[in-house]
């Protein structure tokens, strides 16, 4: 009996199972609105947020504006120079230097320039999924952790 509990408990299952309710959640706005709510460098997220929530890199601050700076940097960059290798490239170092300096590191997102500059997206991508999805997952990542869990999330900052 002990060890069937520490099955259902162990924390790999646990952060699974977070991952997969937070999917589900996007996956059925995607389809039951006209937005775009999920995007591979969510997936990411997600592994972050559910397998180490106690990491800096897990944290709302980081999620939400390393989400929103990184996607802003492809759109900007791509508007400005077009999409070529030397501008993918810029899109990328900016993106990451700027997450660096702002302290919201979030390195799932280092993928959004990329996603942005080589699908074409407009600015709307920053609202949704991007926007949208980042404050989403957050939540979803907190009140798993508070409710479910109950590991400690986000860390007080100090």
């Amino acid at each position: 009996m002990n060890s069937a509990k520490h099955i259902v408990t162990h924390p790999a299952l646990v952060a699974g199972l977070g991952a997969t309710l937070c999917t589900l959640l996007l996956t059925h706005l995607d389809s039951w609105q006209q937005h775009i709510w999920l995007m591979a460098p969510f997936g990411a997220t997600m592994v972050i947020l559910f397998g180490l929530p106690s990491s800096p890199l897990a944290q709302p601050k980081n999620i939400i504006f390393g989400h929103l700076l990184t996607t802003f940097i492809g759109l900007g960059v791509m508007q400005a120079m077009g999409v070529t290798p030397l501008s993918i490239s810029l899109a990328m170092g900016l993106a990451i230097a700027l997450m660096l300096l702002t302290r919201t590191t979030h390195p799932p997102a280092g993928a959004n320039p990329l996603v942005v500059m080589l699908s074409g997206q407009d600015w709307l991508f920053l609202l949704t999924p991007v926007l949208c999805g980042a404050l989403l997952i957050t939540a979803c990542g907190w009140c798993y952790h508070k409710f479910i869990s109950r590991q400690p999330y986000p860390l007080q900052q100090g």
